[in-house]
């Protein structure tokens, strides 16, 4: 029995569209104590149960209603999904049965005598065990007095699939020698001469398609969770009676004390019992300077040790650290976004119902009228053939694939075709600093000598001692050294003090790097000159390094998070799409300021945690705003899962890369300008498609109501509208980047 406020989140499968999650819904919500959401997309259902509610009476209640329901399994790996393997393999079947069908069927020459025959044996399986899911799911809907598209694609498949073995068996199609010649006529026919077995395989074919892309962007709804559990530590050195053991993280607990070497992660939450270091909490925290710690302060699983030795009290494990608070925020953000219903679905409300009642209407009238049971039944049949959404089925997965195509040519990944009603709606874009804005690495701008010191002699030295140590600042200078100057001389009696600076010789010379503090211990001290430029460069939100040697004060290096060279230009260029920008970051204020307007952004958001991050997002939402939010870092990825619009770096975590919608490869700005223009054109193709699909049929529907309808007219009528769907679908292959230099 479950305990008073238990939480369950089960695995929901036989979904075939949102109306199946809201049908699950109301069942699981009409019994008494329990409160659940169903999420189409993840495919989840989350269940608040009162006392006496035990899960499987939740279970029961959701195959009753005619799916299946389970709880998650943990030691299923990642990949397993059988329903995505039998959906690929169904595909696979469907496509190498159905081509030769629909090439017999609509090319003479190539109808050898027999070959309606063979498009019968090729076309059953398809027809049958293809189809199945949209069978089942037709069946489902009946039993729940629905109809959505499934239903019409079911009842249309295997209503052309019945006509055409009555053609063939009773009627005159199934004649040796038997040819389907191409006439342009609108004439009064039995339909006893044609077969409409491409239509039914076509449709299954196409249809399973579109079902197959959208099953494999659902199933990496739950990848951001376990890119968040990749991320921390997977063993820990615990000091038992002061010695180390090396262990799994499951078996560290409250209280014990771990050992941090300098470049390993730290395995959970805890406070520093011992020693001083530098943490690069980036991922976490946003913040593009490491953090220095010591003894009594508090540290973060998951973030890196870069400096010394760090005996760590773990004071949070498990489900309690701010990681795993992280992964739930991620979830919750998730299951959470509503998932709109493609727009296929939302004309099968109306479509569907209409083309019934009008295939029934022409069945009676035709009756009523003395043609004959025969023609009123072919009319009527014809009726919910020429209505069987072919090219309908087509629109969405051939634009999406085009689009896609063409996205990654340019770097732009689109993970599925709910992204983009999200991009013609979005009027405001949150931009991280660290990373998106700027390059995220500590890069070396500016060497100011003190008077009569030569430059490169100051970074020369300065790069000597600083080479010795693993701080992200010294790495910077190193870099530039190695760049500008080459070879860097050795260092000898090295020291780091840590939070403060370097020690070391050099060439004969005493070199000392660091904070002033640190060259005040050594009774040196800044001119005015130097002090200005310090004092300048610190309240630019940029870090100072001084340099002395010899008893002297040589110069002081500038070192910052560079702005990315494209950045400006790019956000320039989401104002002109529309969009407000917000920077949101989890650095200080003034250093937040110092990017903001130097990119053009007004509104700034700063020292803002990752479940601030997420807060703010939603208040922007809360304001009637259709969010963006553009970030690289695990410390974006619960903000990018609850925006309307998620856009992760490429050049950023796999947790921020899982939790987005779209992702640039390419890891600059231009990527998301290219990316919000190539999905609002993706998606008006797929409108364009989607409307030029439903106005053949709603054309021909009269005719085929009359009688009219010559069954190779409507063969030709269906394969041009799909041929215009590709056409139209592949303009999208001339789609140009906004970005200087890309084509």
């Amino acid at each position: 029995m479950a305990d008073a406020g238990a939480t369950y989140d089960l695995e929901i499968g036989g979904m075939t569209c949102a109306s199946c999650a809201s049908r699950i819904e109301k069942r699981l919500n009409r019994i008494e104590g329990v409160t659940a959401s169903v999420n189409y997309a993840t495919e989840k259902a989350h269940v608040e149960a009162a006392p006496g509610v035990e899960v499987d009476d939740l279970i029961s209640e959701v195959v009753r209603t005619g799916y299946t329901a389970a709880l998650p399994r943990t030691d299923e790996p990642a990949d397993a999904d059988p329903s995505y393997r039998l959906l690929r393999l169904r595909l696979i079947v469907a496509t190498a049965l159905a081509v030769p069908v629909i090439l017999l069927s609509m090319i003479e020459p190539l109808q050898f005598p027999g070959w309606q025959w063979a498009s019968l044996v090729l076309a059953t399986p398809v027809v049958t065990w293809a189809a199945w899911l949209f069978h089942r799911a037709a069946w489902l809907n009946a039993r729940h007095r629905a109809v959505t598209m499934d239903t019409l694609i079911s009842v249309g498949v295997t209503a052309a699939y019945l006509w055409s073995l009555y053609a063939l068996f009773f009627g005159t199609a199934g004649m040796w020698g038997m040819t389907h010649p191409f006439r342009f006529t609108i004439e009064r026919g039995d339909g006893l001469g044609s077969i409409y077995l491409e239509v039914a395989a076509g449709v299954t074919m196409f249809l399973l398609l579109g079902r197959f892309l959208e099953h494999r962007s659902k199933r990496r709804a739950g990848a951001a969770l376990r890119a968040l559990g990749e991320l921390g530590a997977k063993d820990v050195a615990i000091l038992r009676d002061g010695v180390e053991q090396r262990m799994p993280l499951a078996r560290l607990a409250v209280g014990d004390v771990f050992v941090v070497r300098p470049g390993e992660k730290i395995a959970t939450d805890g406070v520093v019992l011992e020693g001083a270091s530098a943490v690069d909490a980036s991922m976490l925290t946003g913040e593009s300077v490491p953090v220095e710690v010591a003894a009594g302060d508090a540290v973060t699983g998951a973030t890196v040790n870069v400096g010394g030795r760090l005996l760590i009290t773990a004071s949070r494990v498990g489900a309690d650290t701010q990681l795993a608070r992280m992964a739930q925020l991620v979830e919750e953000a998730q299951s959470g976004k509503a998932e709109a219903q493609r727009l296929a679905d939302r004309l099968s409300a109306v479509f569907v119902p209409v083309v019934f009642a009008l295939a029934a209407v022409t069945l009676v009238a035709w009756l009523i009228a003395g043609g004959g049971a025969a023609a009123a039944f072919t009319a009527a049949v014809a009726v919910l053939i020429i209505a069987c959404p072919c090219a309908l089925g087509l629109a969405t997965p051939m634009a999406l694939l085009v689009g896609t195509g063409r996205g990654a040519q340019l770097g732009v990944l689109i993970k599925g075709p709910e992204v983009l009603e999200s991009t013609r709606r979005v009027d405001t874009i949150v931009l991280d600093k660290t990373g998106t804005v700027t390059s995220g690495r500590m890069t070396l701008l500016e060497v100011v000598p003190a008077e009569g010191q030569d430059p490169q002699e100051v970074l020369r030295l300065a790069a000597a001692v600083e080479e010795a140590s693993e701080h992200p600042i010294a790495q910077a200078i190193v870099r530039a050294a190695t760049e500008r100057l080459g070879e860097i001389p050795t260092v000898s009696d090295f020291q780091n003090v840590q939070g403060r600076g370097v020690t070391g010789v050099v060439d004969a010379h005493a070199v000392v790097a660091g904070r002033p503090a640190l060259l005040a211990d050594w009774a040196l001290h800044l001119s005015p000159a130097l002090r200005s430029a310090f004092d300048r460069a610190e309240s630019e939100a940029r870090t100072a390094v001084a340099v002395a040697w010899d008893g002297e004060v040589r110069g002081i290096l500038v070192v910052a998070d560079q702005i990315k060279p494209s950045s400006a230009a790019a956000i320039s260029a989401l104002r002109g799409l529309g969009l407000t920008p917000v920077l949101l970051t989890g650095d200080n204020e003034q250093a937040a300021r110092q990017v903001a307007a130097a990119v053009g952004i007004d509104q700034v958001r700063a020292g803002v945690l990752p479940e601030g991050k997420v807060a703010e997002v939603t208040a922007l939402q809360q304001q009637g705003r259709v969010v963006a939010m553009v970030g690289d870092g695990v410390n974006d990825a619960a903000a990018l899962a609850q925006s309307d619009l998620g856009v992760a770096m490429g050049t950023g975590t796999d947790a921020a890369i899982e939790a987005s919608d779209l992702t640039l490869v390419r890891g600059d700005l231009w990527g998301a300008v290219d990316a919000i223009r190539l999905a609002r054109c993706t998606l008006g193709t797929i409108r364009g498609n989607l409307f030029w699909a439903l106005a053949y049929n709603v054309a021909a529907l009269p005719l085929a109501a009359l009688g009219l309808l010559n069954p190779m007219l409507a063969g030709a009528a269906m394969a041009f509208s799909s041929v215009f769907v590709v056409l139209n679908s592949l303009r999208l292959r001339r789609f140009r980047s906004a970005a200087p230099g890309m084509s």
